[in-house]
């Protein structure tokens, strides 16, 4: 059985948060209810213990008598909490909550549950319409979405404090039916191995310098840590970069193209899903010097040479593994990755334009084209990285179903 946490903060909206348990419930899930100090001002923990059918957590060093292994635990750290749910809601989040989710302040069990949890994180915002409009919390609600936390936008319309506008909590069967949405593509890749290549390589020149790109590998960096959340086991292999390793997901370092095609091979094999987001070097210098090459000495040229193609080699060994590419370009961005899926054979190409500042390398966002090889194309519109990454994601589920579907049934 599925397992939500429902953080419920202090404002007037709170009393739809028992319903919002009662639909969680309708769709076979288990609910642990945690609460601050100021929701308590307007419902009573009592009401969620009855319907939940657990002890509301209302202080993180509060004793309780135990009534499972889980609460026991419990009573010594938050860990257990944290490590058992499938997924976190807030509802109603306040705008207090917003800004300490967003700046990672933990001065309670619910703010501490939000940092300790490997979870997804969803949000439904309540609050009075020109908090809702303020900059700072629209700052914070931009931040906690570059970071992959999904939202309920509130709903508009007349405002206890009796205003109207923008900012009541949204409907109860809008929160459930994205809760349920988020919990489908939680386990949407359990029993998938995904492989996944990001950022640069570094083709040495000398022991001081090389050849790279703008890769900065946060596009594959963000497509590990939405594969591990649908459940997919992930192995990382990264070029060079300054991101903190995705949680749960193993990660390979290398440096130069010819590395990152050992390791792709290496572990091709025990992989049913390879995704080649990485920018590989095209080229490398035919020779390394072995030592600094001095400002005083002759040298008017860089000889070059072409690094082994990774995706071609991989498409000579591979046996039914689904082979995602991605396709950098500077124009006729639709006819290149046509003409690179149709000669690579791939199952996907992602294509993106990288000669704009706005998107692509360097970027917080990018827009793609995906097309697969029975030609079907979609087009995603600038937007953060980690929605783009949803996108792949969902369009590689529904390739996946497709082949299930037509496999030979065996009796």
């Amino acid at each position: 059985m599925m397992k939500v946490a429902l953080g419920v903060t202090g404002c007037i909206g709170a009393y739809k948060s028992a319903e919002i348990v009662r639909g969680l419930q309708r769709e076979g899930v288990e609910v642990w209810v945690i609460m601050t100090r100021h929701a308590q001002e307007f419902i009573a923990p009592l009401t969620f213990e009855a319907l939940s059918g657990h002890k509301v957590i209302t202080d993180m060093f509060a004793p309780t008598k135990a009534e499972t292994p889980l609460q026991a635990h419990l009573e010594i750290e938050h860990i257990a909490l944290a490590q058992a749910i499938d997924l976190l809601i807030v509802a109603p989040a306040t705008a207090n909550v917003l800004g300490k989710f967003h700046h990672g302040i933990a001065d309670d069990f619910l703010t501490t549950l939000y940092l300790a949890t490997p979870a997804p994180c969803l949000l439904a915002p309540a609050m009075n319409v020109e908090m809702w409009n303020h900059p700072a919390v629209q700052a914070n609600v931009q931040a906690l979405k570059d970071r992959g936390v999904h939202f309920v936008e509130p709903g508009a319309g007349y405002l206890a404090c009796g205003m109207e506008g923008q900012g009541r909590l949204a409907d109860v069967e809008t929160v459930v039916a994205a809760a349920r949405r988020i919990l489908g593509r939680r386990r949407a890749l359990a029993g998938e191995r995904v492989l996944i290549t990001a950022g640069p390589t570094c083709e040495d020149i000398d022991p001081t310098r090389f050849i790279s790109n703008r890769s900065s590998g946060k596009m594959g960096y963000t497509l590990a840590e939405e594969a591990v959340a649908r459940g997919a086991q992930v192995t990382l292999i990264s070029g060079p970069t300054s991101l903190a390793p995705p949680p749960l997901a193993q990660r390979i370092a290398v440096r130069s193209a010819e590395q990152m095609l050992r390791a792709v091979l290496d572990q091709l094999p025990e992989n049913s899903i390879l995704i080649k987001a990485a920018a590989v070097a095209d080229f490398r210098p035919a020779q390394t010097r072995p030592q600094k090459i001095k400002k005083d000495l002759p040298f008017t040229e860089i000889r070059l040479e072409p690094t082994l193609d990774i995706l071609r080699e991989v498409m000579r060994v591979k046996r039914d593994q689904l082979v995602v590419g991605f396709a950098a370009e500077t124009e006729a961005v639709m006819e290149n990755a046509r003409k690179k899926l149709l000669e690579k054979d791939l199952d996907l190409i992602v294509a993106n334009d990288v000669s704009g500042t706005q998107s692509g390398f360097d970027s917080d966002n990018n827009a793609v084209i995906l097309i697969d090889r029975a030609g079907e194309v979609d087009q995603v519109s600038r937007r953060s990285k980690r929605e783009v990454a949803v996108c792949i994601l969902d369009r590689i589920e529904r390739l996946l179903q497709r082949r299930r579907s037509s496999a030979p049934q065996t009796v």
